[in-house]
């Protein structure tokens, strides 16, 4: 990354080259006829008269970061498994933590633009939920007091979806389902929750392991994968990011989904990038409202 993206120049080119892939044009009236001003790093419509940057109108909007510090936290959010906290980034990039936290939130909002709607996991299917966060001192873990539920599906050998959800009851977590999984699925696997009873079909097996007699595998039939993404996250959160609020605990699973579902991606830097210029600007205001 440093090779290619070692300088604001670099950096500046390799933007535009993503936002005008046709030549750049004006973001007010779409006229391609621009001047450069190149001394202030800026395009000048020659129709409206309208003076932009590459980052105008995007995530990186206003802001006073220079470009090689977003693309090295762009490239260390994308590259690290369990995520990178924004005291650690504070330190890499000697900044200040609020910018830190910040600059994190902006590029999870990209992360998370234009996720994946509607059914898209296929095949093979496993669902589970688990609890997030309440932990105190001196207090079982059969508290619940303070937790949030998750709701994740994984398509063996393909994509995830995750989402926060208010209870595990019946209709929670069918409509879950229903918003994840196509209807031409071959087979969903559960736990024994009986929440999940009547989620199968006439074309759509659905297995459940008992964890409570310590089944964990039957035959093909067992909740493994989903449950390492559970300990992905878990590990996320104790290890690297320590605390997260309820309020921005969205922002941490399209984090982790993105990343997850682009494990495989030699390309995810730059398509994380493309996200980045397709973003609408979020300012600091309305993420702390």
């Amino acid at each position: 990354m440093i090779e290619h993206y070692g300088d604001d120049t670099k950096c500046r080119e390799a933007l535009e080259r993503i936002r005008w892939p046709n030549g750049v044009a004006c973001i007010r009236c779409g006229d391609t006829s621009v001047s450069e001003l190149r001394e202030y790093d800026k395009w000048e419509c020659n129709s409206c008269r309208y003076q932009f940057t590459v980052t105008a109108g995007t995530i990186m909007h206003d802001s006073h970061l220079p470009l090689f510090k977003w693309f090295l936290a762009i490239y260390l959010m994308c590259e690290s498994k369990k995520g990178i906290s924004a005291n650690q980034l504070k330190r890499t990039l000697g900044v200040a933590y609020k910018t830190a936290w910040y600059l994190c939130h902006r590029i999870r909002e990209a992360m998370g633009n234009d996720q994946l709607t509607g059914p898209t996991l296929f095949g093979v299917v496993e669902v589970d939920e688990t609890l997030v966060g309440g932990k105190r001192r001196g207090v079982g873990t059969g508290n619940r007091e303070g937790k949030t539920w998750v709701a994740g599906a994984v398509q063996r050998n393909g994509m995830i979806r995750l989402e926060r959800i208010p209870n595990i009851r019946k209709h929670t977590l069918h409509n879950f389902i229903r918003e994840t999984v196509k209807d031409e699925a071959e087979a969903i696997y559960t736990d024994e929750l009986k929440s999940y009873i009547g989620i199968g079909d006439h074309d759509t097996v659905h297995a459940t392991v008992t964890h409570s007699i310590e089944e964990w595998v039957v035959g093909d039939v067992h909740t493994n994968s989903v449950e390492g993404v559970w300990s992905l996250l878990k590990r996320s959160i104790i290890g690297a990011f320590h605390k997260v609020s309820v309020k921005h605990l969205d922002s941490y699973l399209d984090e982790l989904e993105w990343r997850f579902n682009n494990r495989d991606n030699e390309h995810i830097f730059r398509d994380t990038l493309r996200r980045i210029m397709t973003t609408d600007a979020l300012t600091y205001s309305e993420l702390t409202a």
